[in-house]
């Protein structure tokens, strides 16, 4: 049986997310933290918000959080493993290994006390989350309640190799949300290798009531309402893409909260996704200060509707 490693203050935080910590493996052997609650988390702390993860992940790491995440608030029961991912990237297409995995978050790993809060973002890697954990969520009157599916869309070979996989929960996950935020690599397997994966974002946006799908470079596209529009990416000097979705959805999801503006809530996303990529891991997630002056450089939100 898991122990809970650390005292679990009281009280809702205003951000919380769900899912694995990671270590993600670099050429040279080294790693850095991962998993979308890292990023995610980092994210909401550091434009004002109170962040707070549950998490699973192996003894040694878990002590060592509260130093490496400073500021936020940690439910961590301990794993036998960490999740352990290698990403090799290529000609902006990534190959992924799933070297080892901790063991599912359970509902009991979820303190009481958190699960009134107004921003919840459920981010599995490795098929983690259980449908369970999710219904602890019901949606309501100013909350948000979000994922981003990748890891429900993931399975893994002998050799830990990667491969896409449907989605089996959806029908009963899909109607608890307030927003599905994904990226257009995730359906690529899914629509024949092309890039074309609208008709897929097109029927999974009936579903839900806000929709956004990041494409890297090329931006993001928001689905609301039957529509369909695209918002510019803000241009950055790339050094680790890593973790740039999981940045662009917990901006989206603050911002969103703070200003209760979709479009507005994907522009200030996409500026907040443009400074981690300039840096490795969680190193280049920005302040508030910092996003507000690159916003200030652009006049419109640079947007065309489809």
């Amino acid at each position: 049986m898991s122990a809970l490693a650390r005292a679990v203050p009281d009280g809702a935080p205003t951000f919380l997310t769900i899912g694995h910590i990671t270590h993600d493996v670099h050429d040279d052997g080294s790693f850095s933290l991962g998993g979308t609650v890292t990023f995610a988390a980092v994210t909401a702390y550091r434009l004002g918000l109170a962040a707070a993860i549950v998490a699973r992940a192996d003894e040694q790491l878990i002590g060592e959080l509260p130093a490496r995440l400073p500021g936020i608030r940690l439910a961590a029961r301990i794993s036998p493993q960490t999740t352990t991912f290698a990403n090799r990237y290529h000609d902006g297409s990534r190959t992924q290994y799933l070297h080892a995995r901790a063991e599912s978050i359970l509902p009991g790993d979820v303190p009481a006390a958190w699960r009134n809060a107004p921003i919840v973002l459920l981010g599995p890697l490795a098929q983690e989350i259980p449908l369970e954990v999710a219904q602890l969520f019901p949606r309501r009157s100013g909350a948000l309640i979000a994922a981003t599916p990748q890891g429900w869309l993931r399975r893994w070979d002998a050799a830990g190799r990667v491969w896409p996989t449907p989605w089996a929960e959806a029908d009963a996950l899909l109607p608890l949300l307030d927003a599905l935020i994904l990226s257009y690599d995730d359906l690529q397997p899914f629509a024949n290798g092309s890039r074309d994966a609208e008709a897929i974002l097109s029927q999974l946006s009936t579903r839900v009531p806000i929709l956004v799908a990041t494409d890297g470079r090329y931006g993001a596209a928001l689905f609301q309402h039957g529509q369909r529009e695209h918002f510019a990416a803000y241009p950055a000097a790339e050094i680790d893409p890593t973790g740039a979705g999981d940045v662009f959805a917990a901006a989206f999801l603050c911002h969103l909260y703070e200003c209760h503006d979709t479009r507005q809530a994907v522009n200030f996303a996409n500026c907040v996704a443009s400074f981690s990529v300039e840096q490795v891991g969680i190193a280049g997630i920005p302040s508030r200060q910092i996003v507000e002056k690159r916003l200030q450089g652009r006049t419109s939100f640079d947007t065309r509707a489809q």
